[in-house]
């Protein structure tokens, strides 16, 4: 397969602390990669440095061969990016936040107006009159997710994107996933669910800002002889912190 993104050695310092340490991996064309990790583990920061949005300490990311540190705004207009915080403004309603980052991204009144109907579509009747805020957080999840599409980019960055969702939405969130893999798109998702990585094709593992597996997880349940993602998961953390 071919990397439509590359990291390699990527650091990222804050002060004498270091939130993630010389992380490398690649993410293919067309696959979903699961982001795995606690609270704290270094995910949220990598994202933002694929990105563009925090600086690097040291190492190197590329988006379709693009530097990201360098050209930013390239990598913007390529990848959907919907964040931890669902990425809405919460006092707008669904409609004004559709209208709102449509025209922030260059969308024309045609294309608005098309998105407007869509997410209407999407959503119970008079859902997307309503405040962001008033909304159920699946609802407020499949809004985000639509705004982060609304560019159609190739490729997705989600971050934490099933927090605080009850397991049906979960469960209903990655349907969509998959839809979205099927109709081409790359998706690279964060989250501390471990029952989510069997969802993924290949996982990576984070741990105090360094990555400890990457692989399929039937290969990695496999290799390490584990029955299950959290059996496996809490093997590498002891093996990592014993050494």
């Amino acid at each position: 397969m071919e990397p439509v993104i590359r990291v390699r050695d990527l650091t990222r310092r804050f002060g004498a602390f270091t939130a993630v340490d010389r992380v490398s991996f690649n993410v293919n064309a067309g696959e979903i990669v699961g982001f795995l990790g606690p609270n704290g583990a270094g995910k949220t920061t990598t994202i933002k440095m694929i990105l563009g949005l925090l600086r690097i300490s040291s190492g190197s990311v590329h988006v379709k061969e693009i530097n990201a540190e360098r050209n930013h705004r390239d990598v913007k207009s390529m990848v959907g990016y919907m964040s931890q915080k669902f990425s809405l403004y919460p006092l707008l309603t669904v409609w004004e936040n559709v209208t709102f980052f449509g025209g922030v991204s260059g969308l024309s009144s045609f294309r608005l107006e098309e998105c407007r109907r869509e997410i209407a579509a999407r959503l119970p009747a008079g859902a997307a009159a309503r405040r962001v805020d008033a909304l159920p957080p699946g609802h407020r999840q499949e809004v985000a997710l639509f705004v982060s599409l609304m560019t159609e980019p190739d490729i997705l960055l989600l971050d934490e994107p099933t927090s605080g969702v009850d397991p049906e939405n979960r469960r209903l969130f990655w349907d969509r996933i998959y839809d979205l893999k099927q109709a081409g798109k790359t998706i690279l998702v964060t989250t501390h669910n471990l029952d989510e990585a069997e969802y993924a094709d290949r996982m990576l593992i984070l741990h105090r800002g360094r990555l400890l597996l990457d692989g399929s997880p039937g290969d990695l349940l496999r290799e390490y002889g584990a029955d299950s993602i959290e059996n496996l998961f809490r093997e590498v953390i002891v093996r990592h912190e014993t050494h």
